[in-house]
C-alpha cells in the first residue's frame, strides 16, 4: 500500500512536544532541541508558532519550556473518549447526589495520577481542576494508583515522595519505603485509599480503584469533603458508595473479579 503523503514539518515540530511530553518538567531551549535532535534555532522556530497556538508555554523568570493549555485540552479530550472515563462520567452527578460531596475521576498520566473530571458537590469550595497531578504519598488519588498500579509504574516516584518527607520532617505520612508498603497494603485489603488532613487541612478524600477485562486499573474515582461532614469511617457511608461504585463500574468493564 502506497504511504500517503503528509506535512514532513508538522512531523518534526512534534518532536519538540514529545520531549516535552516525556520530561519530568519545563526544559530549557538547548536541552530540549538536542533531546529532539536539531539545532536551537530550529527549534525556537517551531515553539514561537506552538506558542501562539498555546501548545507551548514559556516562563517568562527560567526562560524555560512546558506544555501549554492547548495541548492539555487536546489531551484531556483524548482521555475523556475512552470508554472507561466516558462510562464513569455518565454516573458522577447521580454518584455526587448520593453522597452529598464532590467526586472526580483521575487517570495515569505522563507525570502520575491526573484529574480528568470532576462533579461538584453544591456549597462546596472547589479544591481541584483538571489536569492536576496528585502526589502519591498525601492523597487519597495518588495512594490508590501506587496500591494498585504494578510497582515499576511508580516506585521512582514513589522513592522520591518518601525522601522528600523524610527531608521535610514529616509525621503524618510514610517516610521509608517499609511503612508505605505496610500504606499500600492497608489500600488493597480496604479496597479503596484515604487520606484525613494529609493533603488539605480539614479534608477527607476517598479514592476506589476501577478495573477492565484485563485486570489493569483504567481510573480512580474520587470523593472528598470537608472533614466536619464527610464520614472518614473505612466502612462510612461515603465509603461504601464510593467502593460500590467502582465495583459496578469494573463489572461493566469486563472485570472478573
Amino acid at each position: 500500500m502506497k504511504e500517503r503523503a503528509g506535512i514532513q514539518s508538522v512531523e518534526v515540530g512534534f518532536t519538540l512536544l514529545e520531549v516535552l511530553a516525556r520530561g519530568d518538567g519545563p526544559l530549557m531551549l538547548r536541552d530540549l532541541a538536542a533531546a529532539a535532535g536539531m539545532s536551537a534555532a530550529k527549534a525556537h522556530r517551531y515553539l514561537v508558532s506552538f506558542q501562539r497556538l498555546g501548545l507551548v508555554q514559556q516562563d517568562s523568570i527560567s526562560t524555560r519550556y512546558e506544555l501549554g493549555p492547548a495541548a492539555l485540552r487536546v489531551g484531556l479530550a483524548a482521555l475523556s473518549r475512552v470508554d472507561a472515563v466516558r462510562m464513569a462520567r455518565e454516573r458522577m452527578p447521580a454518584l455526587m447526589h448520593e453522597m452529598g460531596h464532590t467526586v472526580a475521576l483521575a487517570v495515569w498520566g505522563n507525570q502520575g495520577p491526573t484529574i480528568v473530571h470532576w462533579q461538584e458537590a453544591p456549597q462546596t469550595l472547589s479544591t481541584l481542576r483538571l489536569g492536576d497531578v496528585m502526589p502519591l504519598l498525601t492523597s487519597a488519588t495518588g495512594r490508590c494508583f501506587a496500591a494498585f498500579l504494578p510497582p515499576a509504574r511508580v516506585n521512582a516516584r514513589l522513592k522520591a515522595e518518601l525522601a522528600s518527607a523524610q527531608k521535610m520532617g514529616r509525621s503524618d505520612v510514610p517516610t521509608t519505603l517499609a511503612q508505605a508498603r505496610d500504606m499500600l497494603d492497608e489500600v488493597r485489603t480496604q479496597g479503596l485509599s484515604r487520606v484525613v488532613d494529609t493533603l488539605l487541612p480539614g479534608v477527607v478524600g476517598f479514592c476506589a480503584p476501577v478495573f477492565d477485562a484485563d485486570r489493569h486499573l483504567v481510573l480512580g474515582i474520587l470523593a472528598l469533603g470537608p472533614r466536619a461532614s464527610l464520614d472518614a469511617a473505612w466502612q462510612g457511608p461515603v465509603a461504601r458508595a464510593l467502593r460500590q461504585a467502582a465495583q459496578q463500574l469494573s463489572q461493566d468493564l469486563g472485570y472478573p473479579g
